[in-house]
């Protein structure tokens, strides 16, 4: 599913019905408020869905598997999604 395929479930979905041009930018502003959240570094909790948290890796000596080669891996920050009861329920039947 891209996020076309999202704007066109909103629109459909609007009851009374709405432009395709407002469920774009519905859609956009939701996920400008998650990204702008995530990259501040506040954990997204959406009851019934899951939780998004950014989580900090350090950095760590790694392996190149092509050469065997000992290289370091910088520090960084990984984004992790853990899904509700809710959802593992819904999608396990």
């Amino acid at each position: 599913m891209t996020k076309i395929d999202i704007i066109q479930d909103v629109y459909e979905k609007m009851e009374p019905r709405i432009s395709k041009k407002d469920s774009a930018r519905i859609v956009e502003s939701v996920f400008d408020i998650i990204k702008d959240n995530l990259t501040s570094g506040e954990k997204i909790k959406i009851s019934g869905f899951g939780n998004f948290v950014v989580k900090e890796k350090k950095s760590r000596r790694g392996r190149n598997p092509q050469t065997g080669d000992e290289i370091s891996i910088s520090a960084r920050r990984v984004l992790t999604f853990k899904s509700s009861q809710v959802l593992r329920k819904a999608l396990n039947g």
